[in-house]
């Protein structure tokens, strides 16, 4: 029991970290720039993509030795549509605010390539607790960077955080960085930072390693 938790916690750690698929992967690029304007569009995002790579990723894991290999990606897209109708209209109902303000990004997450890749990659060939375990794990790692990446967008491109007035009246909002080219900026320092120093911790669990062997 304790070594099926460590692996499960070694799968999450996987996606929020090692294969970040935000910051490692470089994967959903496109609803990543575009829905960090602020960070409660970056969480409500992420969440959504959240919901429906555990659900999806649980339910292709348990389906997966009575879908034709022929038929494997087309089956796997229409039960990741299921989840995202099922996000979509949840959102419509209780969050209209937040489903307005994402717009046609919601529906956009059947075609989300993170989702599709975990499902052939992990929950087509693992059990379903692995499989969910690892959609919790992207979905983590892609909430923490649209989150933080909206964040930083939010606070200097309007002075605040989660609508919270941080910098004061006097703060005179850098505009450009809620425009795409500020997108783009944030997303590429953002990312050669988290690859440095995951790059750095690498390299210091190896000289580690060296020194114990």
């Amino acid at each position: 029991m304790s070594e099926e938790r460590m692996s499960l916690g070694k799968v999450m750690k996987n996606g929020i970290i090692t294969e970040n698929p935000t910051f490692r992967l470089v994967l959903g690029t496109c609803p990543t720039l575009a829905v960090t304007t602020s960070a409660i569009n970056g969480l409500g995002m992420g969440a959504a993509a959240t919901f429906v790579l555990i659900c999806s990723n649980f339910v292709i894991s348990l389906l997966r030795n009575f879908i034709p290999d022929k038929v494997r990606i087309p089956a796997f897209i229409v039960v990741i549509c299921t989840f995202v109708t099922m996000v979509q209209l949840l959102m419509q109902a209780f969050i209209p605010s937040l489903y307005d303000a994402l717009g046609i990004f919601i529906p956009l997450i059947v075609v989300n390539c993170i989702i599709l890749a975990r499902a052939e990659a992990f929950a087509s060939k693992n059990t379903p607790v692995a499989s969910a375990a690892d959609g919790l794990g992207m979905g983590l790692g892609f909430t923490i960077a649209l989150v933080i990446l909206g964040s930083i967008r939010e606070l200097i491109g309007n002075g605040s955080i989660f609508g919270a007035n941080i910098l004061g009246a006097s703060y005179e909002p850098m505009l450009l960085i809620v425009l795409a080219a500020g997108g783009f900026l944030s997303y590429g320092l953002m990312l050669g930072l988290f690859n440095l120093i995951t790059k750095k911790l690498e390299n210091k669990k190896s000289r580690k390693e060296a020194e114990e062997a």
